[in-house]
């Protein structure tokens, strides 16, 4: 038996280094390496694209693989753009004032 040496600074370890997943997306299989410890995070987000792509395509509005990958592309960068606004919000503690603004609002109302 031997023990596994401490890695170097910078160095892969056994367990992260990448593994070949297959995603299917559309009905298309398409290989990416990932580490163990990303795999779940790669197929959920896999499950996710191809749903959003489905709905794209099932709406008939888009026609062609890469415009409905676009448009999908489109749609989860605005997404994040819309969560990083709030994050920005909440950290800067706007939203916070916003909410106490809103809860005194009630407070009146509900008097």
């Amino acid at each position: 038996m031997h023990a596994n040496p401490v890695p170097a600074q910078g160095e892969r370890t056994v367990s992260d280094k990448p593994q070949t997943e297959f995603v299917n997306i559309l009905d298309k299989e398409y290989q990416v390496a990932c580490s163990p410890e990303e795999r779940d995070q790669l197929l959920h987000a896999g499950r996710n694209l191809d749903k959003l792509m489905r709905d794209i395509r099932a709406s008939g509005s888009v026609i062609g693989l890469e415009r409905i990958a676009v448009m999908a592309a489109l749609n989860l960068s605005h997404e994040l753009l819309v969560i990083q606004k709030q994050k920005n919000l909440v950290d800067s503690g706007l939203d916070e004032d916003l909410l106490n603004r809103l809860a005194d609002k009630l407070d009146k109302a509900l008097k």
